[in-house]
């Protein structure tokens, strides 16, 4: 099995138990590396040395407050493209021009370009007119939008030890907890909001410095932030890792043909597996009959068709395609309440008309 390497170095057991800890959470305190320091038994200021020597590898792409788009009030959807090959690295970089674009890639399909999207309450062209503006600029022969129905899970963790197992674990983030989010949002929530999904700084004392810039106190800020993690907008503050740099060279979007009678059974089931980072219902169509997506990722594909192969054992269902990303075109975090989205539509509205 491949280690995972940071910069020239092999991760050793204190860079991943770090790692693990921080996909999770990073303490909402004064001094969240140090807390971290406690939990493996290092100082806090090591800590702050073997993250800036992750970040340097690219391993950690970012440390950040991690919110619930539809609750924040923004559309959002995952589409599938059909893009002539020829054309498709093109397609890709005018479909990456939309910064409500979090994630792009090619997978081995007939749909060959799958990517997120997610656009403001304000948006003047809305979700469906914004595809199909990027369908246009994009040259895409084929077009499917396929927006959760119902989400059983949410949320990545690579386990750095173990890898892609058939674990079992409960859901952090699901169904339940999106219904139940408080969905009014304050100015001051969105003040807040603007900050924490920074990229937080490599210091003992880091929302110390976020206050200051936004002229409150680090208690008042880490009080918002626990209020907006109580309120379910927020969903948790941790890292996000660079997958293949952290050892996970391959994921699998394991889509499946469930019976509608099974569907919330067999979803909640999925999203059980420790593995299993996303799991939704999505919409069929005529030339798409897969309607539970469930994303995996291993560090290697016989790791993520492991799982796959438990999860098909386990449920019986046996019509499933794994979709695996052969090209990362982009992967980025939604910047929310900030103008860069009205901008792109001023500048891409006329396309519909």
């Amino acid at each position: 099995m491949v280690s995972a390497i940071s910069g020239s170095r092999i991760l050793d057991g204190i860079d991943k138990e770090i790692l693990n800890l921080i996909q999770r959470d990073l303490p909402l305190e004064r001094e969240p590396f140090a807390a971290v320091g406690r939990e493996v038994g290092v100082s806090g200021q090591e800590v702050i040395r073997r993250i800036e020597a992750l970040k340097k590898g690219r391993v950690v792409r970012q440390i950040s407050a991690i919110f619930d788009t539809r609750v924040l009030g923004y559309e959002s959807s995952l589409v599938a493209a059909r893009i002539p090959p020829e054309r498709l690295s093109e397609g890709a970089k005018a479909i990456n021009s939309h910064p409500g674009v979090s994630h792009n890639y090619e997978r081995d399909n007939y749909f060959n370009l799958w990517y997120t999207l997610a656009v403001p309450p304000d948006s003047r062209l809305g979700l469906a007119g914004t595809v199909e503006v990027l369908h246009r600029i994009s040259g895409a022969e084929s077009t499917r939008i396929l927006p959760t129905l119902k989400l059983f899970k949410i949320g990545v963790t690579l386990d750095m030890k173990e890898g892609a197992t058939a674990r079992k674990e409960a859901p952090a983030y699901g169904h339940a907890d999106r219904e139940g989010a408080d969905r009014n949002i304050t100015e001051e929530d969105r003040d807040a909001i603007r900050i924490l999904q920074e990229d937080i700084p490599l210091t003992s004392r880091p929302f110390d410095l976020w206050a200051r810039r936004v002229g409150t106190s680090w208690e008042e800020l880490l009080e918002r932030a626990e209020d907006l993690r109580r309120r379910k907008i927020m969903r948790r503050f941790s890292a996000v890792l660079y997958h293949r740099k952290a050892g996970f060279r391959a994921n699998a979007m394991g889509v499946w043909k469930v019976p509608a009678e099974r569907v919330d059974e067999v979803g909640t089931m999925f999203a059980h597996y420790q593995a299993v980072s996303h799991c939704y219902e999505r919409p069929t169509y005529e030339d798409w009959p897969y309607n539970i997506f469930s994303m995996v990722h291993g560090r290697s594909r016989e790791e993520c068709e492991a799982v796959l192969d438990a999860m098909a054992a386990e449920s019986g269902i046996t019509e499933r395609l794994s979709l695996y990303s052969t090209r990362e075109y982009k992967k980025t975090r939604v910047r929310y309440f900030t103008p860069e989205m009205e901008a792109w539509e001023r500048l891409y509205a006329g396309v519909l008309r």
